[in-house]
């Protein structure tokens, strides 16, 4: 089972569900999402529209980034839609939720942007995500 997973990855594993990649989230050559891998390979990044606000987030550039999902194509990853959390980042061992939170209002969100109610920016507030 383990090698013909391999071999779906290999060739790019569409439609397969839930694969993970761990790289750097970086801006690409013509200004695009990617994850570059340790082989500084680049993988293009996708999503929905709430999924590529968090890919576009400033402050989570550079990070040890995940992301879960399936290959679209060799080379362009498609995550899966915001409310499947499928975007962490790595930091000091832990695997941190992406949620940003309005400190004002005590609102949390998936994506970054301005609070609903009190029209503040939002803050990025990452959660270690074995805790409740």
């Amino acid at each position: 089972m383990t090698a013909a997973l391999l071999c779906l990855v290999a060739q790019g594993g569409a439609g397969v569900p839930g694969l993970s990649l761990r790289g750097t989230l970086v801006r690409s050559s013509g200004d695009k999402p990617a994850l570059e891998m340790g082989d500084k390979k680049i993988v293009y990044l996708e999503g929905d529209e709430p999924t590529v606000g968090v890919l576009n987030d400033k402050r989570l550039w550079g990070t040890d980034f995940e992301v879960v999902g399936h290959f679209n194509s060799p080379g362009h990853f498609e995550i899966d839609p915001i409310h499947n959390r499928a975007m962490f980042v790595h930091k000091d061992g832990k695997r941190l939720t992406i949620s940003y939170w309005c400190e004002v209002c005590y609102i949390r969100t998936y994506t970054p942007g301005t609070c609903v109610c009190c029209q503040k920016y939002t803050d990025l507030d990452l959660k270690d995500a074995n805790e409740p």
